[in-house]
């Protein structure tokens, strides 16, 4: 029996986030809640483990706005600054839960971290700043709390990225390829998340058109999509032309899978 997990959705827009500054388009503008898109990020929540996938420049907000007390662990994509410039915000959690929190992450993504925010890895530490495990990870499946986790590489342009599968749940964020034998890994799924950044082709990332042909190659029966840029037009308009199985997410969208 698969493990129940509850998906919150703190994030559905790219990395400059919508509305964009300076901009006056039609999506930019809109009074549509569904319209106002954070930095891309989810927390993942079983009975007894909950984590967030990436800490964007939003994350403080994210976590207030769905009154958020309980974090266990930070899992990371890639290091792209719009997936990880949240980091230190996580101070309250070690101060309230009176532990170092958990990070997760592969080679490159801890290199980058350390380089961003050496003060929290240094030997000897500030008072006050974020405290945290750090665990490298690979391609190898491993456990968060109960949730197990199985990474999937994925292709943003050339630079290789970890989308993952965790129970029968799929998110991956930042890609315009996958390889046949990560596309197995998605395979059976209940529900996948994938990036659809706009209509016209983009050098690293899915279309609409590309995001949903992905998802029904594997043959998953629910498909989201995220990373969504004001370039792919209004929510309530996009929507409309998707069949039912398919979806755009957004802030605040919460899932059962």
């Amino acid at each position: 029996m698969s493990l129940p997990l509850r998906i919150t959705f703190l994030g559905t827009g790219t990395s400059s986030g919508v509305p964009m500054i300076g901009c006056h388009c039609e999506v930019c503008t809109s009074a549509d809640a569904r319209d106002k898109r954070l930095r891309s990020s989810i927390l993942v929540e079983s009975a007894n483990t909950s984590f967030v996938v990436d800490t964007t420049p939003d994350f403080r907000y994210q976590m207030l706005r769905i009154h958020n007390e309980k974090l266990d662990a930070l899992l990371y994509t890639h290091p792209h600054k719009d997936h990880t410039a949240g980091l230190d915000d996580i101070r309250p959690y070690n101060y309230f839960q009176a532990k170092a929190i958990d990070v997760y992450a592969n080679s490159m993504t801890i290199a980058q971290l350390k380089r961003e925010f050496a003060y929290v890895f240094e030997e000897h530490k500030y008072p006050g700043i974020p405290d945290v495990n750090v665990h490298e990870i690979d391609l190898t499946p491993f456990q968060i709390g109960d949730i197990p986790v199985t990474p999937i590489l994925v292709w943003h342009h050339k630079m290789p990225v970890y989308g993952y599968r965790i129970g029968d749940f799929t998110y991956i964020t930042d890609a315009n390829r996958v390889d046949d034998t990560e596309k197995e890994k998605i395979k059976g799924s209940k529900v996948m998340v994938v990036n659809a950044l706009r209509s016209e082709p983009h050098i690293s990332h899915f279309t609409l058109d590309e995001a949903s042909a992905l998802v029904n190659e594997v043959q998953v029966p629910k498909g989201y999509f995220t990373h969504i840029s004001h370039q792919l037009g209004k929510h309530e308009a996009v929507e409309k032309q998707l069949p039912a199985h398919l979806r755009l997410a957004y802030d605040g969208l919460v899932i059962e899978v």
